[in-house]
């Protein structure tokens, strides 16, 4: 789904897609109208670029059934990722030091915290401690003891309380952190440390910085306060129907939900001359 960047009809030449809750439907799927509208936008002269806070490995199963082989920015931007090659052409990694001793910090007011770790590399793993979740899903891995948490360089941390709402919590880490790591809310339950100054922003720049675009050229679609960043780099942000109130606050335009396929009712009507 990608091709060198050439002015379309919109004057965009890259469509930047978040994955879950924009270009995916709930069972992880792409529709066949999705599919259409964004072959047709690069038919037209576009390049579509995934944006997603999933680490590269767990984007393997899901881009490359849909025939994308270009560049993706993984791991809310810590990650390039060559999903051609199968390669990583560059990560960000944590300072463990510096945020374990932050989610102390956060813990003393938030009260006990459960935690997901994102070990760093293509064969990084999900670790979580006993109470992160109901249950382990597919994919995760539950360690005993926290320790085994801090024991391998590390690309994101999330935290989770039974005391306070993603939205409180991520407010209060975002105080506590005070830029000493950055700090973002990709979905429920998803409130995410990552490496100083990573951001869906940073990712797309860095992809920029290969590809040759700039941030007028680009059109994004997000779901989540994560995708603020990109909306703020971005020419242009289309926040989904089914979007968190933030995003839709801060976009310059609400598509339908991605069950409806948002996404590809803006792209139907930006490249009105590619085949759908």
């Amino acid at each position: 789904m990608t091709a060198p960047g050439r002015p379309g009809p919109t004057g965009f030449t890259v469509v930047a897609t978040d994955l879950d809750g924009t270009l995916l439907r709930g069972d992880l799927s792409v529709s066949a109208r999705t599919r259409k509208a964004l072959a047709g936008a690069v038919a037209s002269g576009a390049r579509h670029l995934v944006v997603t806070g999933r680490p590269a490995p767990g984007c393997r199963s899901l881009l490359k059934p849909l025939g994308y082989r270009g560049l993706a920015v993984c791991g809310q931007g810590a990650q390039l990722y060559d999903v051609g090659a199968d390669r990583l052409l560059s990560s960000a990694t944590l300072d463990r030091p510096t945020v374990r001793r932050l989610i102390g910090r956060i813990a003393e007011e938030a009260g006990p915290l459960e935690l997901g770790v994102v070990t760093a590399g293509m064969s990084g793993e999900f670790l979580v401690t006993p109470g992160f979740a109901e249950r382990v899903r597919h994919g995760w891995r539950l360690v005993e003891e926290p320790a085994e948490l801090w024991a391998r360089p590390l690309e994101k941390v999330l935290i989770r309380s039974r005391e306070r709402d993603d939205d409180a919590l991520a407010a209060l880490a975002l105080r506590v952190c005070e830029r000493r790591i950055n700090v973002t809310h990709s979905g429920e339950g998803l409130v995410e440390l990552l490496p100083a100054g990573v951001s869906k922003a940073s990712g797309l720049a860095a992809a920029a910085r290969r590809l040759g675009f700039t941030p007028a050229e680009t059109i994004a679609f997000g779901d989540m306060p994560n995708d603020i960043p990109m909306f703020e780099w971005a020419g242009h942000g289309v926040a989904m129907g089914n979007a968190h109130a933030e995003l839709r606050r801060r976009a310059d335009e609400i598509a339908p939900t991605n069950e409806e396929d948002g996404v590809a009712a803006v792209l139907e009507r930006l490249f009105p001359t590619a085949p759908h």
